[in-house]
């Protein structure tokens, strides 16, 4: 969703570019798969490419409905979630599910929750807990607008860590077909330092 945005604009300055856009949470490979650049956090990012940083970064936060709430005490550490219905995330490509791990004064905590769901699509997630089916653990970029409407509470914020924001990734090589350079120069914020990773 970093590109959407942006994306219809891009089209009317280099209307010859031709985008194709693959959607999926597993770590791929751009070079195998016959990929151009792809987009990653920071930490999963695959060695010896080149990285621009996208965004700032970014915290997960541990979300419900209010009608989920009403019936349920307000956790008030990582460990009162094992007491709840959650809605948890799994990878693609690895089928593994997605750690609830947070920041505590004695270093990192992981907490295996009751999932009453799971689904490998964050919106999906969000949409169940809008409907009070149970707490998700979602970026906190991703809830933000519904934090602010009420239709979302967020808890234990002190205890979520920040992750390494999101990243256009691509190979190291000498040779840049010039459309990617278009891209890379036309998407890539005020803000990005270019590293090699």
């Amino acid at each position: 969703m970093l590109i959407i945005p942006r994306l219809a604009a891009f089209f009317l300055a280099y209307p010859d570019v031709r985008v194709e856009l693959v959607i999926d949470d597993s770590i791929t490979d751009v070079i195998a798969r016959g990929f151009d650049a792809g987009i990653r956090s920071g930490d999963l990012v695959h060695q010896d490419m080149v990285a621009i940083r996208m965004t700032p970064d970014l915290r997960m936060a541990v979300v419900g409905a209010p009608a989920y709430l009403a019936t349920r005490a307000m956790p008030a550490t990582p460990e009162d979630l094992r007491g709840h219905a959650c809605l948890t995330y799994r990878w693609s490509d690895t089928g593994a599910l997605y750690r609830w791990r947070f920041a505590g004064p004695g270093g990192a905590v992981d907490v295996d929750v009751i999932s009453v769901m799971t689904a490998n699509d964050t919106d999906m997630l969000l949409a169940a807990a809008l409907q009070g089916a149970g707490l998700a653990f979602v970026p906190e970029s991703f809830v933000a607008p519904y934090l602010q409407s009420g239709e979302l509470v967020r808890m234990l914020e002190a205890w979520c860590r920040p992750f390494g924001g999101f990243y256009l990734y691509y190979p190291n090589r000498a040779y840049m077909p010039a459309p990617l350079r278009a891209f890379i120069d036309f998407f890539k914020p005020d803000l990005p330092s270019i590293t090699t990773i």
